[in-house]
């Protein structure tokens, strides 16, 4: 990696970081910088502003998230509940990760609506429907489904789930998996409704 990318990436780090722990309005772009062990302006030539460098956190820690999440479709192929194993994966991984965590928990409302709009998201929709038009192909889910209407729909009830894990705790929204598991199955199910 060269030099500069070392260093974006040092100054990026440590945003995720401090962002995750304080938030936005109490760090500062000299604070990011001395905990990537950098000058202070030396930010500004990677990151336009505080905002493009809390941006570019918040993607960063999102696409780890949702990176953990991708490993469970496509390295667990053979699995029939990987809706739900994936599910476990994303809230694993939003334990690990405070500013993604910070955002789902609405800490930070002025990006809170942002989280739709976070790149890797589209990784994760887009797995979903390839995942969903294999098993198609398989004959283990409807035919009659729209395979990329039905992933963004796991998506975005994903992303509602994790939102209630973060905010209620895992006590709080583990009542309702099984509804969740059924409801996901009850709109998969091969036998197409009569």
């Amino acid at each position: 990696m060269a030099k500069g990318a070392e260093t974006r990436q040092a100054i990026l780090e440590a945003a995720i970081v401090r962002f995750g722990r304080d938030g936005y309005r109490a760090t500062s772009v000299a604070d990011i910088a001395r905990d990537a062990s950098v000058s202070g302006t030396a930010a500004y030539a990677y990151f336009a502003d505080k905002e493009a460098l809390f941006l570019a956190a918040i993607d960063e820690d999102a696409a780890a998230v949702i990176h953990e999440g991708l490993s469970t479709i496509f390295e667990e192929t053979g699995r029939p509940d990987w809706r739900q194993a994936l599910l476990f994966t994303l809230v694993g991984a939003v334990e690990r990760h405070p500013l993604a965590q910070r955002l789902l928990a609405g800490l930070e409302p002025e990006v809170t609506a942002r989280v739709l709009e976070i790149p890797a998201l589209n990784e994760l929709r887009k797995a979903c429907a390839e995942r969903l038009a294999s098993e198609q192909l398989a004959g283990t889910v409807r035919h009659d489904i729209d395979p990329t209407v039905i992933g963004n729909g796991i998506v975005a009830m994903m992303l509602s789930l994790l939102m209630s894990v973060v905010q209620l705790g895992t006590e709080a929204a583990g009542a309702y998996a099984d509804d969740v598991a059924a409801v996901f199955e009850a709109a998969l199910d091969r036998t197409p409704p009569s």
